[in-house]
């Protein structure tokens, strides 16, 4: 359609192509992906359009998104999502951009998702951070307002990041403090409108799978913790609001030194034996015990490579009440240190058991609850111990 249009203008099928291999490498494409675009600017396009700010941040957000290669940016901007605007990508600047801005809003009005990436700053202090004439505070709730999905990307846009420490200077919030306490969003609308994907950065294929999710079911996936129960949760608690796949288990419960955590391995100095074979880093400030994230599950350079695996102790990067707020080398809370004492609920009926079987049974109950009392012992029990 778009080749018809051109060609009953007068302009040759060669010239065509050298228009669109000219937008192709404008848009930092290969030219051989120049079909391609042509075929995608005919079809009917049903990609969720997606309109993503930059605040107060590093960029972080966007550079780990870039380096997903499954699937690459390039398959998600020309396959899978409909990129209106995001100023790290987008060729234009300066008032083309904002003219760009206002028109994908109007035109999308109700239908796109709004990404958030950085805090933003409030108050008297929201002048620190304008673009095109006004504050990021007016320009996040012109967009939000209009937006039929609103995600907080990063630890700035989710609680504020290192931006918020104190003193705090700028005033600055996290996305969902402004939906609540400036925008009056209830539970209700959080729930069907806002997710969180918290992390400093976050891993690139959390944020490709929730794009990938709602592109496919237009609906945001489920959210929250497996436990704690969700109905613990304040209405401004991010925890709550995060893709469960994620964010579901903390990474203590699946962490690749979880053993020695259990055997009484620790780490007790950088560059000891127990770091160099790998042992526990929790004596080393560890924060996975109480940072809810699947960084031991899906790793970061395309699965290369995580904190811990390489040695250096998590920092609780998406954990607003940890990240800058606890001491780097300070003791994380460990939620379970020992195996709860209640049976395991069981589905059915089976046979009975012999007496034999209920005294083995008992006697390996009884030793796996002994040794968990025996290593929850050797952690500290009061912040004074510390640094022993």
């Amino acid at each position: 359609m778009i080749e018809r249009s051109f060609l009953s203008a007068g302009i040759t099928r060669r010239d065509f192509m050298k228009t669109v291999s000219t937008a192709t490498a404008v848009m930092g494409l290969p030219i051989a992906m120049a079909e391609q675009v042509v075929a995608q600017a005919d079809n009917q396009d049903n990609r969720p359009p997606v309109i993503w700010l930059h605040y107060q941040e590093c960029t972080g957000c966007s550079e780990a998104l870039l380096r997903a290669n499954h699937p690459s940016i390039a398959e998600v901007v020309l396959d899978i999502i409909n990129l209106e605007y995001q100023e790290t990508l987008m060729a234009g600047a300066g008032d083309q951009a904002e003219k760009a801005l206002h028109e994908a809003i109007e035109k999308h009005a109700g239908k796109y998702i709004l990404v958030i990436e950085g805090s933003i700053p409030t108050d008297d202090m929201a002048v620190c951070c304008q673009i095109g004439g006004k504050t990021a505070l007016q320009s996040f709730k012109e967009a939000a307002e209009k937006a039929m999905v609103v995600v907080s990307l990063g630890a700035c846009a989710t609680s504020g990041g290192i931006v918020a420490i104190e003193p705090n200077p700028t005033k600055a919030k996290g996305v969902i403090d402004i939906l609540v306490d400036d925008m009056n969003w209830n539970e209700e609308a959080l729930q069907a409108k806002y997710i969180s994907i918290p992390g400093c950065p976050p891993n690139p294929y959390n944020i490709l799978s929730v794009i990938l999710y709602f592109a496919t079911f237009g609906k945001l996936p489920e959210k929250g913790p497996k436990i704690p129960p969700k109905e613990n949760f304040d209405i401004k608690d991010e925890l709550a609001h995060r893709p469960t796949f994620a964010y579901g288990r903390l990474i203590h419960e699946h962490c690749e030194r979880r053993p020695h955590f259990d055997a009484g391995r620790f780490v007790r100095e950088f560059g000891d034996e127990g770091h160099r074979n790998g042992w526990c880093l929790y004596h080393m400030g560890c924060k996975g015990p109480e940072t809810y994230a699947n960084c031991s599950i899906i790793h970061f350079n395309d699965g290369a490579a995580w904190p811990i695996g390489n040695g250096c102790p998590c920092i609780g990067c998406t954990e607003g009440n940890v990240l800058f707020k606890d001491s780097l080398f300070s003791l994380a809370k460990v939620a379970q240190p020992r195996p709860y004492a209640s049976a395991p609920e069981t589905l059915g009926k089976g046979k009975e058991s012999s007496a034999a079987q209920a005294a083995v049974v008992g006697g390996l109950v009884g030793a796996a609850i002994g040794a968990g009392v025996m290593y929850a012992g050797k952690l500290p029990k009061e912040p004074e111990d510390e640094n022993k």
